[in-house]
């Protein structure tokens, strides 16, 4: 049964009854979509949804706001969660005191339909009338357990935390990515939630320390390449912070080297705290390194031993994108000659 309308499933031994089947619906004139008399791609509707939409435009036409038409815009959000229109009518027309009930119709669609837009869009319109945003981060671990790297369910995660700002909201956001980049060490939508909660929503207690912040991040992002040395997200965290903070990139030269350089005395001869080798097993040399590498030698002017590691991208280690390398060792020489 329904969290907003018990009557909108109404139905027979047929299947659903129709809106034009029903006689409290007799007062409404259906307005069919308009379409050419002969479309090249026509829609096949199912009966149900045609004849739901047809009432809709009826009733947007005239105006009406009450309870059926919350009925009849769930009907039409059940066959098709992306009707954007019949999301918005339900907003508009639903009373402060059925909010709550149309967030318990949210949860069952969002992980139903997790990769639909329009239903977190509508949520989100929801929780700015309803202000509040407490139970809404478990909801959101829970649907991320469905999807761990869903788009809309990570962007609507950041957005709440952004929209309210409260600090017990915030409180326990590292931890929670932690735990999702320790769970799945390559999820990109975890290290760039990660990204946001450091580096781009704002500075909060305890954090003042940007040096310490810093120090911290790199520590945890080189740990976390060792482990997985040929991980594109972890990677681009780490020129992300270095980038953000307008910090040179030849601060982790040496951290770099160990990954762009195959050879076992390259990586375990000496042992440093602040640069973890790779893990017993990684594939070396890694590809993303070897780039680090790279445009660590273009920074310092080194342009000659950038283009001979591009040389060996296009070669060798990276050749899905030859014609790139290829564009990247002309480039470079123009500027040596």
């Amino acid at each position: 049964m329904s969290a907003l309308s018990p009557a909108s499933s109404k139905s027979t031994d047929n299947g659903p009854l129709l809106y034009t089947e029903r006689p409290e619906w007799g007062d409404v004139t259906p307005l069919a979509q308009y379409e050419d008399a002969n479309p090249i791609a026509p829609i096949f509707y199912s009966a149900e949804y045609k004849d739901a939409t047809d009432y809709f435009r009826g009733i947007v036409k005239i105006g009406e706001k009450s309870q059926r038409v919350l009925e009849l815009t769930e009907t039409i959000i059940r066959l098709n969660p992306a009707h954007y229109s019949a999301c918005i009518a339900t907003r508009l027309y639903s009373r402060s005191t059925r909010r709550s009930m149309e967030l318990k119709l949210m949860d069952e669609l969002a992980v139903a339909f997790l990769k639909t837009y329009q239903v977190w869009h509508h949520r989100r319109l929801l929780l700015m009338l309803t202000r509040n945003p407490g139970p809404e981060l478990k909801f959101i671990a829970e649907s991320l357990q469905v999807d761990v790297k869903n788009y809309h369910t990570w962007s609507y995660r950041q957005w709440l935390l952004a929209y309210f700002n409260d600090k017990d909201l915030w409180a326990g956001e590292l931890d929670f990515v932690d735990a999702m980049i320790v769970h799945d060490v390559r999820n990109n939508s975890a290290w760039h939630h990660r990204f946001f909660v450091v580096f781009q929503s704002g500075i909060r207690e305890g954090e003042t320390d940007r040096d310490r912040i810093i120090r911290r991040e790199l520590t945890f992002v080189k740990e976390n390449i060792s482990l997985a040395a040929n991980n594109p997200s972890a990677w681009n965290y780490l020129r992300g912070i270095l980038d953000i903070n307008d910090l040179p990139y030849s601060r982790v030269e040496d951290f770099v080297r160990m990954y762009a350089d195959a050879s076992e005395d390259a990586t375990r001869d000496v042992v440093d705290l602040e640069n973890p080798p790779p893990s017993e097993g990684a594939e070396l040399p890694c590809p993303a390194a070897i780039e680090f590498l790279a445009d660590i030698h273009e920074k310092e002017g080194r342009i000659l031993e950038a283009t001979e590691l591009w040389r060996s991208l296009a070669d060798e280690h990276d050749t899905i994108r030859k014609k790139y390398w290829e564009f990247r060792i002309r480039e470079g020489l123009k500027s040596v000659k």
